[in-house]
């Protein structure tokens, strides 16, 4: 994947973090929206069948204007077994016409379903099986996607509570399938990653370190919580320690990263707080920043250095 745009460190949006996100006062360089929650769907048949919130769409445009806006969106359904549907894309396309995203990304999960030939909305993401033939059907997809909306385009690993079975790969490797057979790069939710460790007993940072993470082009943070015995991915605090470990494991090691993302439902914000938010923002930009810093060479009479997030370790010349 090439090298994205450096925009640095975002905030996604909610409405109730308006205030914030017009006042970013240096904590945070650009921001992601969900475009799907800022138009209504009316259907197929409808014409037209997308209806833009413009109070919202307009005020996006406004913040454009100092911060770069980048969709991330929840409804492609890419991985869906019969339905792609070609009036969503258009819509995408749409918006880039009109925002000029340097790049946008989905899912890789379904939540439309067949049932009896109709498209049922199941309202939740769901995995997908882990082969050759979801890879083989995801190729025209992504490429399609790629003609109508021309940004580069990432997928999301998904959060699963439930695996799938006798898979013919494990994640790591479907996702390096997925990034260099498909044409697409990868958003790494390392949230994600830490709900799918707890729940399933696996080693979150020995499963990033089987990821091409060349193929990463942003990356998401976000806090969750128990619930009956499970972790959620709830997006219901401040950044999870665990997910601190895991960034500043990761960013040093994402060549072509072009902004880690805090995700925050809105319905938590005032819960959590201002202050905080804004404390977990500058801990995010000021990681970003050392992970910038580009190293010098080794001279005859300078120790070699690894860059790891700013701090320097010697290593023998």
């Amino acid at each position: 994947m090439l090298p994205l745009p450096k925009l640095g460190v975002g905030l996604a949006f909610q409405a109730p973090l308006k205030s914030l996100i017009e006042q970013p006062d240096g904590d945070f360089d650009m921001v992601e929206v969900v475009p799907d929650i800022l138009w209504t769907d009316l259907g197929p048949g409808h014409n037209p069948r997308y209806l833009d919130d413009h109070e919202h769409v307009d005020w996006l445009d406004r913040v454009g204007r100092t911060l770069p806006v980048i969709p991330h969106g929840i409804g492609m359904s890419i991985g869906s077994a019969m339905h792609f549907d070609e009036q969503h894309l258009q819509q995408l396309r749409r918006w880039h016409q009109r925002m000029h995203f340097p790049w946008h990304s989905d899912h890789l999960a379904f939540h439309i379903a067949d049932h009896r030939n109709e498209a049922i909305n199941v309202g939740i993401t769901l995995p997908l099986p882990r082969d050759q033939a979801t890879l083989d059907r995801l190729k025209p997809r992504i490429a399609r996607v790629r003609q109508l909306v021309p940004a580069p385009f990432l997928l999301e690993n998904n959060v699963y509570y439930f695996d799938i079975p006798h898979a013919e790969m494990d994640e790591a490797r479907f996702l390096n399938g997925l990034s260099h057979q498909c044409g697409c790069g990868l958003l790494l939710d390392l949230h994600n990653v830490h709900t799918n460790a707890v729940n399933h007993g696996f080693d979150a940072v020995a499963f990033v370190d089987e990821i091409d993470l060349r193929q990463v082009g942003e990356i998401h943070v976000a806090g969750g919580m128990m619930l009956d015995g499970f972790y959620l991915d709830a997006h219901s605090g401040a950044v999870a320690d665990p997910v601190w470990a895991l960034l500043e494991h990761v960013l040093p090691r994402c060549p072509n990263v072009g902004a880690v993302v805090f995700e925050l439902f809105g319905s938590w914000f005032e819960l959590v707080g201002e202050q905080r938010v804004r404390a977990d923002m500058r801990r995010l930009k000021q990681l970003w920043q050392q992970c910038q810093v580009p190293h010098p060479r080794p001279g005859p009479t300078t120790k070699k250095t690894l860059p790891v997030c700013g701090v320097e370790l010697g290593v023998a010349p």
